[in-house]
């Protein structure tokens, strides 16, 4: 059951205050933005509208895997993200697609991610498509995809879930 219903002000100020925490590395708190059952999606340029159990995904994360990439990255463990890319996140066009009976909120929103590193800018484009719940008060990521525009990564390099 739909317990409130959600204004696209307060989606967007929900998605801001994402990209916020993204941009600021406080990344236990962007965990914290998703359900324990909460999943993140980058599909491969080639096949954006391809499925995460049949074709190849860039990112494919269920909950261990991001808390794995959260205790990772800033660590200086990892030589993808050493030293850390700075980013500015650029959210616009939220859109409510559907609130469904059990109160999940379809959102669409594009984005540009300019990320920063080794002297290079490079711009990351597309559409992300999410689901969110209301969990005691409070909006949460139940899927969050980011579906890119470029058609190839290249000279981009890799790709983060930063994006």
């Amino acid at each position: 059951m739909i317990t409130s219903v959600v204004s696209r002000e307060q989606v967007e100020d929900f998605l801001f205050q994402e990209a916020d925490l993204i941009d600021s590395w406080q990344l236990h708190e962007w965990l914290d933005l998703f359900t324990e059952d909460g999943t993140f999606y980058i599909p491969s340029t080639d096949l954006p509208e391809g499925d995460h159990t049949t074709t190849l995904y860039l990112i494919a994360d269920d909950m261990p895997r991001l808390r794995s990439r959260v205790t990772q990255l800033p660590s200086g463990a990892t030589w993808a993200e050493n030293p850390q890319s700075r980013t500015r996140h650029l959210v616009s066009n939220v859109r409510i697609k559907d609130v469904d009976a059990y109160g999940v909120i379809q959102v669409t929103a594009n984005f540009v991610v300019y990320r920063m590193r080794f002297q290079n800018i490079d711009p990351y484009i597309g559409k992300y498509y999410y689901k969110l719940v209301q969990r005691n008060g409070e909006l949460k990521i139940l899927k969050r995809k980011a579906v890119l525009d470029l058609e190839a990564l290249r000279p981009h390099g890799k790709v983060s879930f930063i994006v």
